[in-house]
């Protein structure tokens, strides 16, 4: 392969000494870039081809820093990185010391803020538009949203409040919608002619006649706008965006980069704010990701020359098999219901939403629509079941509290990616959950294994629980060593016990498995210890703590921050039985998490196994609480 342009472009100036032809070229080699990194470190794939043509014009129009461009999600945000400087770095995506895989400003001046959860763009944009305007600084501020987050209410809270933002312009990323062949080609044939200059010259000339005329100019002038805005409705319902106070633009081809420019050099030279609607193909130039967009949203390291088939469900995991569990609980309970937040596949969903569809929800990237809607549903008599990702849950705490704890709705959480997410950094990690559903007193389970996902899943859904009730699970499958425990049933499990054991290793979940680890590498080097596995997280009974305080010392680790964690719960709950031993607390302490495997994550946080061996040392030596 000869030189490609691609290895030219370093910044986004040299974009603009590029013709058309050669536009075309880079197009072609970023998303055979893409695709040959992504194969080989994972990563976000299908909205990322979608996105080339949209960002190469953005970049070759806007002037970054000094214009804005906030993404939502921050996932489509790969070809923006290979653009400004990044490119030599991607080996690196999603690594421990690598570039993330979502938005930074810590990472490149290029990147106006973080972004790893959406719908938050907009007010982003809104905040960031503002702030130019007061300080009477030049350049426009671009929101880039998905059509996804549509699905949340939070961008309808930021159209409401746009004023009047002149410097501010909304970009619609539709890789959804489904546009016939002539209301395409009519929509199309419009927008290229309103975003000529003779367009928009003719139309402020007759504006301007128009208010000159005495008496009947303005009221012919809004009969002429009625008639655009009634035409316009009936070809492709665009009035919505105009109503909030948006000049609409579009539909607009995602993939022709000349008609892409041209449109956005028109919107740059005008007032806003304006909403601009491209219509892009998710999965682009890559058929498996084009024929099922969802299966390749989010990507392991795969083989690019292999054709998985889209309709095989993926192998064994947390996800899946509590997917499957619940199909059978749904077959016995007729009331219980699914309800999950635009994660159908992710969550292990599909299973329930094929056996069962009248009772399956995907209610989009809305999780508190999601939460107060199961409390309806729980408060005429369902089951509902809300399975969302830790990360995503914590967006709907008001809902929790006001609306489904506050009468103990009978609505049971399914918790997925709990504790450490490997890859996604600090916008995805599962460390929150148990300390703020402990905090109202909610009960929380943490299987370790599947056997003790599918039996406890099946507890808490029996007539034995009442009220809201939460069950969590890592991404992922079980690790061999805690699927060899199986599943007693209790809420607590004794996984080592020594006689006359003074000192106690307490965990939950994926973590056990260093906490084993650690206790192996003490009686090693004569330190025993025994080994507590928690099922129950909160709150706790009287038999578990009786149990521990008969320790001189208790470790407690777990993937979670510190801050009103279950470690914290625990010491204070023993320290009201009386008990005044050594309680050594590990758990998150820094919440700026890197993006890396989970291995190295532990480490980062000193919750694998060297640095557990390492402070029980520390506190047999000194004698020393280390909390």
């Amino acid at each position: 392969m000869g030189v490609l342009l691609l290895d030219s472009i370093n910044q986004p100036a040299d974009l603009k000494q590029l013709n058309e032809k050669q536009v075309e070229q880079l197009c072609e080699e970023i998303r055979s870039f893409l695709l040959k990194n992504i194969s080989k470190t994972g990563g976000h794939l299908a909205s990322n081809l979608g996105m080339v043509e949209l960002t190469v014009a953005l970049h070759r129009v806007l002037e970054t820093p000094q214009d804005k461009i906030v993404f939502d999600v921050g996932h489509q945000c790969y070809t923006h990185k290979i653009l400004t400087g990044r490119r030599g770095q991607f080996e690196q995506l999603r690594q421990l010391d690598g570039i993330s895989g979502f938005p930074n400003p810590n990472e490149s001046v290029h990147d106006a803020f973080i972004a790893g959860h959406g719908n938050t763009a907009l007010s982003l944009a809104i905040g960031m538009a503002w702030a130019k305007k007061l300080h009477h600084e030049q350049g426009l501020v671009v929101a880039v949203i998905g059509d996804g987050a549509f699905t949340g209410g939070m961008v309808y809270e930021g159209m409401n409040n746009i004023e009047h933002l002149d410097n501010l312009l909304v970009i619609l990323n539709d890789n959804k919608m489904s546009i016939s062949k002539n209301v395409g080609a009519l929509a199309r044939y419009l927008t290229h002619l309103r975003t000529t200059t003779a367009y928009v010259d003719a139309k402020d000339n007759v504006r301007g006649f128009l208010d000159a005329v005495p008496l009947v100019g303005t009221p012919l002038k809004n009969t002429l706008t009625d008639c655009k805005t009634l035409l316009r409705r009936a070809m492709y319902h665009s009035t919505m965006f105009e109503d909030m106070g948006f000049q609409y633009l579009g539909p607009v081809d995602g993939h022709n980069v000349e008609e892409l420019e041209r449109t956005l050099r028109t919107l740059r030279g005008r007032p806003g704010p304006h909403f601009l609607h491209v219509i892009t193909k998710k999965g682009k130039g890559y058929q498996p990701a084009e024929v099922n967009p969802g299966n390749y949203h989010g990507v392991s390291a795969f083989d690019l020359d292999g054709m998985p088939d889209p309709e095989v469900a993926p192998k064994e995991s947390f996800s899946t098999v509590f997917g499957k569990a619940l199909v059978t609980e749904g077959e016995k309970n007729q009331d219980l219901c699914a309800i999950t937040a635009a994660m159908k596949y992710g969550t292990g969903l599909q299973f329930f939403a094929h056996s069962h569809p009248t009772r399956f929800f995907d209610v989009g990237m809305a999780e508190q629509h999601a939460v107060t809607f199961a409390a309806g549903l729980a408060s005429q008599g369902m089951l509902p079941v809300v399975c969302i990702y830790s990360t995503f849950l914590q967006r709907s705490y008001d809902q929790i509290i006001h609306d489904v704890n506050l009468l103990q709705e009978n609505v049971v959480f399914a918790i997925d990616r709990a504790g450490f997410v490997p890859g996604d950094g600090e916008t995805h990690q599962g460390i929150y959950d148990p300390a703020f559903l402990s905090q109202i007193n909610i009960p929380l389970y943490a299987p370790s294994n599947y056997q003790e996902l599918t039996y406890w899943l099946q507890q808490l859904l029996s007539d034995r629980f009442h009220g809201p009730r939460a069950i969590r699970y890592p991404r992922g499958g079980q690790d061999a060593v805690l699927a060899g425990f199986g599943c007693s049933g209790q809420e607590y499990d004794y996984l080592y016990k020594n006689e006359n054991a003074t000192i106690v290793l307490v965990s939950y979940a994926d973590e056990l498995t260093d906490v084993l680890q650690a206790a192996q590498e003490l009686k090693q080097k004569d330190i025993v210890c025994d080994v507590l596995k928690l099922v129950k997280l909160y709150p706790f009974t009287e038999k578990v703590l009786d149990e521990l305080i008969k320790y001189q010392k208790i470790l407690f680790a777990e993937e979670c921050i510190a801050n009103g964690s279950i470690g914290e719960h625990l010491e204070y709950a023993l320290q009201q039985k009386g008990w005044n031993g050594c309680f050594i607390h590990l758990s998150v302490r820094d919440v700026r998490l890197p993006h890396a495997s989970v291995a190295q994550i532990k480490q980062a946080t000193g919750l694998d196994a060297a640095s557990l061996v390492q402070t029980v040392q520390m506190a047999v030596t000194k004698g020393e609480s280390l909390s």
